[in-house]
C-alpha cells in the first residue's frame, strides 16, 4: 500500500508540475506578438506540451507594407532550462514531428514549414518573395520571437531542400544559432549541377552501373508495349498529364532512374536481370521513380520547390547521351531540365547566391555539423569539407538519401557526432 500510495502521490505531483509549466508557456506566448497557437496533442518522449502556431510573416521583410501571411509551425515544449532545436523544413510541414537531434539533445523544438508550402501562404502565389533570403528571414523572425521565452542554447538543423534552408539561414543570420546541423544538404551552383553526372559515372560498381544503364536501354526499347500499361496505370490512378504528356513522363522517369536508385540507397540486386519480364521491369520503376512523380498532381504539389530550383538553388538535368536514337519527344540535343517550374513560366536562373554562400561556409562556415550519405546523389554537391573552419562532416558509407541518420551511424561516429555537439553547446548529453 506504502508503495501505490507514493506513486499516486508522485503522479499527481509530477501532473501538478506539467500543468503549472503549460499554464507559464501559455502565458509568455500570449504575450508574444504576431502569434496564434493552439493545443495539439503532447508530443510523445517525455515533453510537456505541443503547440501549433500560426506566426505572422512580411510577405517582404525588406516592404512589410506590401502585405503578409501566415507561417505554420509546430512548438514541442520539453522544459525552459532545455536547449532548442529550430527545423528548417524545405517543404509543407502538414504535422509535427520530433527530429532524432532534438531526442539526442532532449530539447524543446521549433518545426517550421516553408513559406509558400502548405498552408504558409500569402493570397497571391507572387513568386518573386520566394527567396532564401526572404526564408531566412522568416526563421530570424521566429527565433527573434522564441528567444524571449527559450533563452539557452540553439541548434538549428533540416533534411534535405530544409538542410540546405538550414545552411542559407546560418548565413543571413550567423549569430541567430549556436551550432547547424544540416542533413544531407546539396549546395547547387548551376540550375544543371554537372557534378551529379561525374557522381553518377563513379558510385557504386562498374557492373551496377552497366547493369542500370541496360535496363534503362531495355525500357526505351521497349517503348510500344510500355506506354499502353502506363495508359492504364495512369486510369487506374486517377493520374492527369497535361503538364508533361504521358510519353514525356515515361521518358523522364527512365532518365530519372539512376538519380533515383542511388538516392534511395536501392541495392543492385533488386535490378531486373534482362531475362525479366516486362511486368517486373515496370513493377520496379514503379519502386523505384514511380510514373506519378511526372504527372499533374506531384507537379503541383512541387511546383514552389521547381519555382526555387530553376531561379535561384539549382538543381540536375538528364544526360540523354547514353540514349541516343531513343528518346522520342524529349530533347536529345541538351539534357532536359528536372525543373518543372509552374505553368511553364519562363525563369532566369541567377546562381550568385549559391556561389557567395559556398565561398562563405569555406572561410568562415564555423560550428556547422554535415550529416551525409556516400552512395546518396545529392552528395555530388554536397559542401566540401575545408580545414578553414570549425566543422564536423560526416559521411555514412553506403547509405542513401533517406538512411543518412544518427541512427544509422556507426559508433566511432556517434561519438565523435555528440562529443562535438557537447563542446560547442557546453552540455551533457550523456545524461539524456
Amino acid at each position: 500500500m506504502q508503495k501505490t500510495t507514493f506513486h499516486l502521490l508522485f503522479f499527481f505531483l509530477l501532473t501538478s508540475l506539467n500543468s503549472q509549466a503549460q499554464e507559464l508557456l501559455e502565458t509568455q506566448l500570449f504575450e508574444l506578438p504576431d502569434l496564434i497557437f493552439k493545443k495539439m496533442d503532447t508530443p510523445p518522449d517525455g515533453f510537456e506540451a505541443g503547440y501549433e502556431l500560426q506566426i505572422k510573416q512580411a510577405l517582404d521583410h525588406k516592404h512589410p507594407e506590401k502585405g503578409y501571411f501566415y507561417q505554420r509551425a509546430f512548438l514541442s515544449h520539453n522544459g525552459f532550462d532545455r536547449p532548442m532545436v529550430i527545423a528548417t523544413d524545405g517543404y509543407h510541414r502538414p504535422h509535427n514531428r520530433i527530429y532524432e537531434l532534438t531526442n539526442l539533445l532532449n530539447a524543446n523544438q521549433l518545426d517550421v514549414e516553408h513559406r509558400f508550402f502548405g498552408t504558409s501562404l500569402p493570397d497571391s502565389m507572387d513568386y518573386r518573395y520566394l527567396n532564401f533570403e526572404q526564408m531566412a528571414a522568416d526563421l530570424h523572425k521566429i527565433d527573434t520571437l522564441f528567444k524571449k521565452i527559450y533563452g539557452g542554447k540553439w541548434v538549428s538543423t533540416g533534411i534535405s531542400k530544409g538542410g540546405t534552408s538550414t545552411i542559407f539561414y546560418r548565413y543571413f543570420y550567423p549569430e541567430d544559432v549556436d551550432v547547424s546541423v544540416p542533413y544531407v544538404a546539396p549546395v547547387n551552383y548551376e540550375k544543371e549541377d554537372k557534378r551529379i553526372y561525374e557522381f553518377l559515372k563513379k558510385v557504386g560498381s562498374k557492373e551496377c552501373r552497366q547493369a542500370i544503364l541496360d535496363y534503362q536501354i531495355r525500357l526505351l526499347k521497349n517503348r510500344e508495349k510500355v506506354l499502353p500499361l502506363l495508359r492504364w496505370y495512369g486510369k487506374g490512378a486517377n493520374l492527369q498529364f497535361s503538364y508533361l504528356t504521358l510519353e514525356e513522363a515515361f521518358e523522364y522517369a527512365v532518365l530519372e532512374y539512376s538519380f533515383s536508385f542511388w538516392q534511395m540507397g536501392h541495392d543492385c540486386s533488386e535490378i531486373p536481370s534482362k531475362s525479366a519480364k516486362l511486368e517486373e521491369d515496370l513493377d520496379h520503376l514503379m519502386e523505384v521513380v514511380g510514373i506519378s512523380f511526372f504527372s499533374d498532381k506531384d507537379i503541383d504539389y512541387y511546383s514552389s520547390s521547381y519555382y526555387q530550383f530553376a531561379t535561384e538553388m539549382g538543381y540536375y538535368g538528364y544526360e540523354t547521351e547514353p540514349f541516343k536514337g531513343l528518346l522520342k519527344v524529349l530533347p536529345a540535343n541538351q539534357n532536359p531540365s528536372a525543373a518543372f517550374v509552374p505553368g511553364h513560366m519562363q525563369t532566369t536562373f541567377d546562381g550568385t547566391l549559391a556561389n557567395e554562400v559556398a565561398s562563405w561556409l569555406k572561410v568562415k562556415g564555423n560550428n556547422f555539423i554535415y550529416i551525409y550519405g556516400g552512395n546518396d546523389t545529392w552528395s555530388a554537391t554536397m559542401v566540401p569539407p575545408s580545414d578553414k573552419v570549425n566543422s564536423l562532416w560526416i559521411v555514412l558509407k553506403g547509405k542513401g538519401h533517406g538512411q543518412a541518420r544518427i541512427a544509422n551511424m556507426t559508433e566511432a561516429e556517434k561519438q565523435k557526432l555528440v562529443s562535438t555537439l557537447e563542446k560547442w553547446l557546453a552540455i551533457d548529453i550523456s545524461e539524456n
